[in-house]
């Protein structure tokens, strides 16, 4: 079924292309990130603009734990900036945050701060906005499992739609649309379950340099795209 005339529900975004950003220009890598960074806000209001009601960004997985200790430091200081600076903005323009993925290994103030974010704007009801951050589709899936192991719940009784209640997005619906920029084509560990379906978009844009324009560019192929989910 084509989707003339209906816009994604929920859009989901691998932000590829920070540190060649930063490469081609000479700069470190940090200042690709914090470009990055600095282009989620008008992203946001662009895909807001569109009718979108929800939007999933990939900002740090559970791999890139491995990358330089320095980078990992510039990255985790980066997102609790961008927390104080953003969160109430935010929550004044009526977006409910949400965190998908792991907290255990961020420190605890690092936490607070993610926790007081979900908190403050738990009863939004514009668009959502998940931030995914140390978050990993299979670890998603492992932790799933592992819930349901230790409830006790028949393997029976366990069908789609209740393990699905276990995953990290237990109440956003699966995304329609998965956009990755920066020229790569692999989903790299992301919503792995939840994105059977997704149309995906590729583009060599990288992350700082995606603005409305490339919104309007991936939302018109999306348009175009015809939704089967298996039938004919």
């Amino acid at each position: 079924m084509s989707q003339a005339n209906h816009p994604p529900q929920h859009v989901a975004i691998i932000m590829d292309g920070n540190g060649r950003w930063a490469n081609e220009r000479g700069l470190p890598r940090l200042a690709g990130h914090k470009a990055g960074g600095e282009n989620i806000r008008p992203v946001v209001k662009a895909f807001a603009d569109h009718g979108v009601r929800y939007l999933t960004l990939y900002a740090f997985s559970t791999e890139n734990w491995n990358r330089a200790r320095v980078e990992v430091a510039g990255l985790l200081g980066l997102l609790g900036r961008k927390i104080d600076q953003e969160t109430q903005a935010f929550h004044q323009e009526n977006i409910r945050l949400v965190h998908l993925g792991r907290l255990d290994r961020l420190s605890q103030r690092m936490r607070q701060k993610v926790k007081g974010a979900v908190e403050l704007t738990k009863n939004n009801t514009g668009l959502t906005v998940c931030l995914a951050f140390d978050y990993g589709g299979r670890d998603e899936i492992l932790q799933a499992a592992r819930r349901i192991a230790s409830a006790g719940i028949p393997g029976g009784s366990i069908d789609e739609s209740a393990f699905a209640r276990y995953l990290y997005s237990a109440d956003i619906p699966d995304p329609d649309l998965l956009i990755r920029t920066g020229g790569e084509s692999r989903l790299s560990n992301f919503l792995l379950w939840q994105a059977a379906y997704s149309e995906l978009y590729f583009t060599p844009v990288l992350w700082p340099d995606f603005g409305p324009k490339d919104v309007q560019e991936a939302l018109s192929e999306y348009r175009h795209r015809q939704r089967r989910f298996g039938r004919i």
